[in-house]
């Protein structure tokens, strides 16, 4: 008996919880119910959204013509200021979607819910028919959401703030701490707004961050003009969209396959044809405001012009694989005459305070406002590096470390590639609105007396050259640059840089041109909207590098990586004149390009193995003379080559690419060798590609 009015003591007690809770609980009121008694306040609410979806939604006309019928089914709320927002709308349709948000846009603000005295959020879940009927009458699905309770609505809003990340993604990348891939067609879409007077923007250390580009170019906006109308899943995947994208308040991520299907010709070659066949995944996001990642596996087999296999087999690592491809990595035999080069790209980017950007990853980095960069270049493998973006005042400071591979046989021990270190620091300051000075500074050392990871160089402060005095100057290679930008206006700019190796200024004076001067120098200006041509970008550079330059006594110690250099691809002891052009409308792009270079090579014959300065591989004690050295020395070569391409861009999400492009060279020198010879290419190649890399083949 006892248990029985215990009981029943409980049910008396809820019920009367339950009455009270509803006695503090007021609907939200619109005009036309003010007047009511509270009761009614909840049904008039009702048939009072009901008359708005009937009088106000429009049925699509497609919808109409396919004899649709279903249901629309909307979760709202009303918020405390009375202003109606929808959380999710479960639709066959996007263009009924659409309709759902201009009616409830229409809403008036109306008296919020009030509990307990006080003014909350009520949320409600409604069903539309199609095709449309009057539902005023039926509003018992609506009463039936006021019945629920506040801990209940609590919890069904966060479950439905869930599937709002599943429906709805706002694309969060473009504020984010990630990367923008470098390339560099791409990057003249902003190079623009990122360049005008004024402006205390900081270009040179590439890959750029979203964050920092977006304060000058409107990705978002940018992105939804060329948005495609498409009412199909796959028509938004295609054309708009990633593959999978998803997000919530703290987290977002999309994953998205990447490919690269190109066939070609090589009007020269033996073979029929040349083609690159690549498949991978993409996939980045972010955790919170501060950290992204980003992760892309390329599983590859291809055949290029025979140029450029030539100078992959050219580039050989030690063991049984024929090849390195140029810019990618190591290369195994597939079938007679392809290769097979897998790669993986990826990087955490961390920013533990507004001025700092922290990234640790496995990719590459570029230095400089031009085509080239003489201080630190993208054409070699991908490698890891460890960056610390650091912007303050007028000023971005670079600190990078990287670990590099020399993968020549002579250097390999037990079967393992040789470990090299390089630690840069570049100092952009903006002077003036105008004016932008760049400073740099490289060392580069190897393991050798097992010396490891030299925690000398994970000083962040400039300058290195003293270290160097101080472990040695034999354990290491420094290299000092400089850079400058002058923008003469918002469509002209001039850039340039200077390397420096090794100086003697007596041999300068005497003019005696010394191997002991190891530089090189570029300068280049941009013409934006190029003669009123709006999205018309030219651009002129020229590029010098005297002998011997980034070699080393101890070939080591050489600036190179995987037998390819970090810096300009030609390695030292050339000149070269590059003329392009790019422009773009809507989502169509058209790129020109064109080069005029001289070459020093070495003979490397049974009478002359001399090195004369333009292989960085070689050993520059085995110099034919001291003095009178000139760029061009050696076996002198020239070199034409010339590149357009035209495409359409499939998916800005994804930067998916349709294109096609004809590539004429022209390699002329004055004299033939065995591994030497003239060779004229004209290469046409079709193909659809994810962009995300730069590809050089003007070798």
């Amino acid at each position: 008996m006892k248990r029985y009015m215990v009981l029943l003591l409980l049910l008396v007690q809820y019920n009367s919880y339950a009455q009270d809770h509803a006695l503090y609980e007021k609907p939200p009121v619109f005009p036309k119910c003010d007047s009511l008694q509270i009761t009614a306040l909840q049904k008039c609410f009702d048939a009072n959204v009901y008359a708005l979806i009937y009088d106000n939604f429009k049925v699509p006309e497609h919808v109409i013509k396919e004899n649709y019928k279903g249901e629309v089914v909307v979760i709202f709320e009303v918020d405390t200021s009375g202003v109606f927002k929808i959380i999710y709308i479960e639709a066959m349709y996007d263009a009924l979607k659409t309709e759902v948000k201009r009616v409830f846009s229409a809403f008036p603000k109306i008296q919020p819910a009030t509990y307990n005295g006080r003014k909350t959020y009520k949320q409600y879940t409604l069903p539309v028919r199609i095709p449309l009927v009057d539902q005023t009458e039926g509003t018992q699905n609506l009463a039936k959401q006021n019945a629920i309770s506040k801990q209940e609505q609590q919890a069904k809003a966060e479950f439905d703030s869930v599937n709002k990340s599943l429906k709805i993604f706002d694309n969060k990348a473009y504020g984010s701490q990630l990367n923008i891939p470098f390339i560099h067609s791409d990057y003249s879409r902003f190079d623009r707004n990122m360049n005008l007077v004024g402006t205390n923007s900081h270009t040179a250390s590439k890959p750029l961050v979203y964050e920092d580009v977006s304060k000058y170019y409107d990705f978002k906006t940018e992105k939804e003009k060329l948005q495609k109308e498409t009412d199909t899943w796959a028509g938004r995947k295609l054309w708009n969209e990633h593959l999978v994208q998803l997000q919530g308040t703290d987290y977002w991520f999309t994953i998205d396959p990447i490919l690269d299907l190109e066939v070609g010709k090589d009007t020269y070659a033996d073979f029929n044809s040349t083609y690159n066949n690549t498949r991978g995944v993409l996939v980045q996001g972010g955790l919170g405001k501060k950290f992204n990642f980003y992760s892309a596996v390329f599983e590859s087999q291809g055949r290029f012009a025979d140029y450029v296999n030539r100078y992959a087999e050219s580039l050989k690592a030690f063991g049984p694989d024929p090849a390195i491809i140029p810019g990618r990595g190591i290369a195994k035999r597939f079938k007679t005459d392809s290769y097979d080069y897998p790669v993986a790209e990826a990087y955490l980017s961390y920013a533990p305070a507004k001025f700092l950007n922290i990234q640790f990853g496995h990719g590459k980095n570029f230095i400089g406002d031009g085509y080239r960069s003489l201080l630190l270049s993208d054409v070699a493998s991908p490698h890891p590096f460890l960056k610390l973006n650091t912007t303050f005042w007028k000023i971005k400071y670079t600190n990078t470390w990287m670990w590099l591979k020399d993968v020549r046989p002579e250097v390999v021990a037990d079967k393992a590639f040789l470990t090299k270190y390089i630690a840069n620091h570049y100092l952009s300051w903006n002077v003036s609105k105008k004016l932008n000075i760049g400073l740099f500074e490289s060392v580069l050392w190897t393991n050798s007396n097992n010396r490891g990871f030299d925690v000398n160089y994970l000083n962040p402060i400039i300058f290195y050259r003293a270290i160097e005095f101080e472990t040695g100057q034999g354990a290491g290679n420094a290299l000092l640059g400089a850079s400058g930008k002058y923008k003469f206006n918002d469509n002209v700019n001039m850039y340039s840089q200077f390397i420096l190796d090794e100086f003697s200024l007596s041999d300068i004076k005497g003019g005696e041109k010394s191997w002991k001067n190891k530089y090189g120098y570029q300068l280049g200006v941009k013409y934006y909207n190029a003669f009123k041509v709006e999205n018309l970008l030219l651009q002129m550079e020229y590029n010098r590098v005297r002998p011997y330059t980034y070699s080393h006594n101890t070939i080591v110690l050489n600036y190179a990586h995987n037998n390819q250099s970090m810096a300009h691809l030609w390695g030292a002891n050339f000149s070269e004149t590059i003329l392009i052009g790019r422009y773009h409308y809507k989502r169509w792009f058209a790129d020109a390009k064109l080069i005029f270079g001289v070459r020093g090579l070495d003979y490397n014959n049974g009478t002359d193995n001399f090195s004369y300065g333009g292989d960085i591989y070689r050993n520059y004690n085995d110099r034919p003379f001291d003095t009178g050295v000139k760029v061009g020395q050696g076996l002198k070569t020239k070199i034409f080559n010339g590149n357009i391409q035209a495409g359409y861009l499939i998916n800005p999400a994804t930067n998916l690419k349709l294109f096609t492009d004809i590539t004429v060279r022209n390699f002329n020198p004055e004299a033939e060798t065995a591994s030497t010879f003239k060779n004229n290419t004209v290469w046409f190649n079709f193909g659809i590609r994810t962009d995300l890399f730069n590809w050089y083949f003007d070798n």
